[in-house]
């Protein structure tokens, strides 16, 4: 684990393994990096918008578990995209297969499942719920 979190800040351990890639795939690579990134940044921005600008919902703590939910779901896609990045690097340089990963459909699974239970919360309070 350690060696992997090294690799993510030292360039010259990255570079001295395999070959010097054509420099559209790095470039192409580290798009990717930026994509997730900012994926990450939106749900953090989420969280603070919810903690900050939803109106109590109709159970108890809703609003700080969507807070919190989006804020760790944020920093996850974050740490997971630089390490996405720096095995796919890898892999590029040594002409190897790209690193396989679940993480976009487990990503996908929890914001449909998030949006489901806002859908409810917001039907529940619409309907003269609790």
């Amino acid at each position: 684990m350690w060696q992997a979190i090294r690799r993510w800040f030292d360039p010259r351990e990255l570079r001295s393994v395999g070959r010097t890639p054509d420099y559209r795939f790095s470039l192409a690579n580290e798009r990717t990096f930026l994509a997730w990134l900012r994926t990450g940044l939106a749900l953090v921005a989420g969280g603070l918008a919810a903690a900050q600008f939803l109106p109590p919902l109709p159970l108890a703590h809703l609003r700080e578990v969507i807070a919190v939910a989006l804020l760790l779901l944020g920093g996850t896609v974050a740490v997971r995209a630089v390490d996405h990045w720096a095995r796919t690097e890898r892999a590029i340089r040594l002409g190897e297969e790209l690193p396989a990963s679940r993480f976009p459909a487990l990503l996908a699974l929890a914001v449909g499942l998030g949006a489901l239970l806002l859908v409810a919360a917001v039907l529940i309070r619409a309907l003269g719920g609790p």
